[in-house]
C-alpha cells in the first residue's frame, strides 16, 4: 500500500472516527429531544437508534479503512470495496450538505461543515483512485 494512500486514509478515517464519536453526543449537546413532543416516545427511540447506528457506522468505517490499509493481509479487492463504500457514504453526505444544508444559522458553520465533508471525501476518493490504478497492493 502506498504511503500516500495510508496518509490520506488515516486523515479521512481520523475525521470519520472523530465525527462518529462526536455524533454520539450531538442529541444532548443540541437538545434534539426538546424539539420532539414528549408524547412521541417512539420517535425519540427511533431518533436515538438512528443516531447510534450512524455514529457507530462512522467509527467502524474509519477503523476498518485504517486496518485494511495498514494490514499486511489486505487484498486490493477488500481495500477497494471498503474504500468505494466509504466514498459513496461521504459523497452522499456532501450532496446532502449542498441540497439540505445543516448549520445554516451561521454561514461559517454551514460552509465549514461542507468543507470538512469535501476534504474527507477527497481523502477517500483519491485513495480509491490510487488503489484501483495500482498493479499490485504491495
Amino acid at each position: 500500500m502506498s504511503l500516500l494512500v495510508r496518509i490520506l486514509v488515516t486523515i479521512g478515517s481520523s475525521a470519520s472516527i472523530g465525527f462518529g464519536v462526536w455524533h454520539f453526543f450531538v442529541p444532548t449537546a443540541w437538545k434534539w429531544y426538546s424539539y420532539i413532543d414528549v408524547t412521541a416516545t417512539e420517535l425519540v427511540v427511533a431518533v436515538r437508534a438512528i443516531n447510534a447506528f450512524f455514529s457507530l457506522s462512522l467509527v467502524l468505517f474509519g477503523v476498518v479503512n485504517v486496518l485494511l490499509v495498514y494490514g499486511d493481509r489486505s487484498s486490493r479487492y477488500s481495500v477497494t470495496v471498503v474504500l468505494a463504500a466509504t466514498c459513496i457514504l461521504w459523497m452522499t453526505r456532501v450532496a446532502f450538505q449542498l441540497v439540505y444544508p445543516q448549520g445554516s444559522m451561521t454561514p461559517t458553520l454551514q460552509y465549514g461543515m461542507l468543507s470538512a465533508f469535501i476534504v474527507v471525501s477527497l481523502c477517500y476518493i483519491v485513495s480509491l483512485f490510487i488503489v484501483v490504478s495500482q498493479r499490485n497492493l504491495a
